[in-house]
């Protein structure tokens, strides 16, 4: 499972010794544990891809799970890069269809804009100029928690406390406990300094 544009540096890669790189040259550290039995992970430190396998994999199981996890991620990343790229604009729309979607129309947002100065939080609105910030750091994240959270404060310029009343605009949202759980699990491990065993908080990806 080797996309087209990596597939050569992968190859080479593997008859080099398993010496890996990303398609567009990044290093790739593999990293072995005992503990896993089964899972693998690919995740980022720094500019160095670092994939994550069980110990008791042969070298014949780690020339076939090292690809696919490279791509993986890798396509994780240009997802990311993408939404980013899109813009506001993009956002906006996306907005705009959530709320007639799920709230009726009833939210109508002024702007709303990626940004990076969250400080640990994934939106803000601010009801009366009916301006909404989501953080960039959700660029990554599967597009059903980028849409909670963008009816999160699109509900915000309604309700501006989490009331019953708020919660009853977005129950028609089918991904509204997942995208929750999904979310208190980023910020309990965040709260709690736990790193997978890539060594490195961020974008991961992981296959069983």
């Amino acid at each position: 499972m080797q996309n087209s544009d990596s597939g050569p540096s992968l190859l080479a890669a593997a008859r080099a010794g398993m010496v890996w790189t990303t398609a567009d040259g990044k290093p790739v550290r593999i990293k072995r544990s005992h503990r896993r039995r089964r899972t693998v992970s690919a995740t980022w430190s720094g500019d160095t891809m670092v994939v994550s396998l069980p110990g008791h994999f042969t070298a014949r199981e780690e020339r076939e799970w090292v690809p696919r996890m490279i791509s993986k991620l890798e396509s994780r990343q240009s997802a990311g890069q993408k939404r980013l790229a899109a813009g506001d604009g993009e956002l906006m729309a996306r907005a705009v269809a959530l709320s007639e979607r799920y709230i009726d129309g009833a939210p109508k947002p002024s702007s709303i804009r990626w940004v990076s100065n969250q400080n640990g939080r994934w939106g803000s609105a601010t009801p009366a100029s009916r301006t909404i910030r989501i953080s960039d750091k959700l660029a990554d994240m599967p597009v059903w928690v980028v849409d909670y959270v963008i009816l999160h404060e699109l509900a915000h310029l309604i309700e501006a406390d989490h009331s019953a009343a708020f919660w009853r605009l977005l129950r028609s949202y089918p991904e509204l406990d997942r995208a929750k759980g999904f979310l208190h699990g980023v910020d309990f491990a965040t709260a709690k300094g736990l790193k997978n065993d890539g060594g490195a908080e961020g974008r991961t990806a992981d296959a069983d």
